[in-house]
């Protein structure tokens, strides 16, 4: 009896598509919060926004799952280059800017570019 490889092909087809369309959904906003190095309530917008669009890739603590690591995004781009790929996309991120209004996406931009190298050490 031969066995094909339909089986296998359909579930990495499945696996993919799961990945995919997991990282423009919504994340759970119950446990855990991503840090935040000014900790003030002006930074709940940018966090919620952050965790529900954006932790489903990047993991709630900004620690990355799908996507890359975010803890020190601010380190390595400038809050005018993060803003242009949350809005425009990157390869492997799909764009925001029909899903966000500018002003979300403006806020979790400067949110972002505020995670650098040296405002990690102070949020662990």
């Amino acid at each position: 009896m031969r066995t094909g490889k339909g089986p296998l092909l359909l579930l990495v087809m499945a696996f993919v598509l799961l990945a995919v369309t997991a990282c423009g959904q919504s994340a759970s906003t119950d446990s855990g919060s991503a840090s935040s190095p000014a900790g003030s309530k002006a930074d709940a917008k940018p966090t919620l926004i952050y965790k529900q669009s954006c932790a489903s890739c990047h993991a709630v603590d900004l620690s990355g799952k799908v996507g890359p690591s975010l803890q020190e995004i601010g380190s390595k781009l400038s809050e005018e280059e993060i803003y242009e790929a949350i809005s425009s996309g990157r390869p492997g991120m799909p764009p925001f800017e029909k899903r966000l209004k500018t002003e979300e996406i403006q806020a979790l931009a400067a949110w972002l570019a505020n995670h650098t190298a040296a405002d990690e050490g102070a949020d662990q």
